[in-house]
């Protein structure tokens, strides 16, 4: 029997309602807890029901630090969004280029490995699917 390091943040993009519940199925699977499994979506009422319906959570204050939950009552969606990512270990380039896939509907599923993040600090160990290679001259993804 394999085990899985629950303390590695995985995050996923999906398209579906149907993929967000089979990919919080397969993290609580590996022995991430329900607490640590959120989805995200560019709309505030998509990402609720979303979580409701597939019994994944929100990123919330306690899971994002009150300085940065304070802050996001500022901040437009994209840089709310971005926040809250960064807060859970995604670099500044990764949580951009995320935010503009959850620009095209996609959906993003994280299973938190615990750790908060602050200012500039992130995880460098954060697994992405699907992975995205990155032009190392400008650290923008390529273009398609």
């Amino acid at each position: 029997m394999t085990t899985i390091n629950t303390q590695l943040t995985k995050v996923h993009t999906v398209m579906t309602r149907e993929e967000v519940q089979e990919q919080v199925e397969r993290f609580r699977r590996e022995g991430y807890e329900e607490d640590r499994i959120f989805v995200l979506t560019h709309d505030k009422t998509r990402t609720k029901r979303i979580a409701e319906r597939t019994d994944a959570e929100e990123i919330g204050i306690m899971d994002q630090g009150i300085g940065t939950a304070i802050g996001n009552i500022f901040r437009s969606t994209g840089d709310e969004l971005r926040a809250k990512m960064r807060s859970l270990g995604v670099a500044k380039a990764e949580a951009e280029r995320l935010e503009v896939e959850m620009d095209r509907d996609k959906i993003v599923v994280i299973a938190w490995g615990g750790r908060e993040y602050e200012n500039d600090d992130y995880d460098r160990e954060v697994y992405f699917h699907p992975y995205m290679m990155y032009n190392s001259y400008n650290n923008q993804p390529p273009l398609k």
